[in-house]
């Protein structure tokens, strides 16, 4: 069985559904999810990265600080440049839940982990 709770950052605009762009969140809230619950544990400030058609590298720096300790970000929209730099730290970026409630995706997503992805 996988270890659980994991800890998930989640890109919303108003803290209900995963709503906003990787490149354009100024937060990310994290929680702490299990198959059977999922926990607001805080919210993390960041500088948003896409600037129109180029992206700003020290926000990209801070936004990766911000969610290395989680096993994956959910975010409504991403490029493939942000998504490999979440994968070189170990983050799964998760667009897949776009525009749907926060608390039901994620505790979707890690019922259906293997141990493999859900170990640290």
């Amino acid at each position: 069985m996988p270890r659980f709770p994991v800890k998930v950052a989640v890109a919303s605009k108003e803290g209900l559904a995963i709503s906003e762009h990787f490149g354009h969140t100024k937060q990310f809230r994290i929680y702490e999810v299990s198959p059977e619950s999922c926990k607001l544990l805080e919210i993390r400030e960041v500088s948003n990265y896409c600037l129109g058609q180029q992206g700003d590298q020290s926000a990209m720096v801070g936004i990766l600080e911000a969610i290395k300790d989680c096993h994956a970000v959910f975010i409504a929209k991403i490029g493939e440049g942000p998504i490999e730099k979440c994968q070189a730290i170990g983050v799964k970026a998760v667009s897949d839940f776009a525009y749907q409630a926060i608390e039901a995706s994620l505790i979707d997503y890690v019922s259906h982990l293997d141990t493999s992805e859900a170990t640290p």
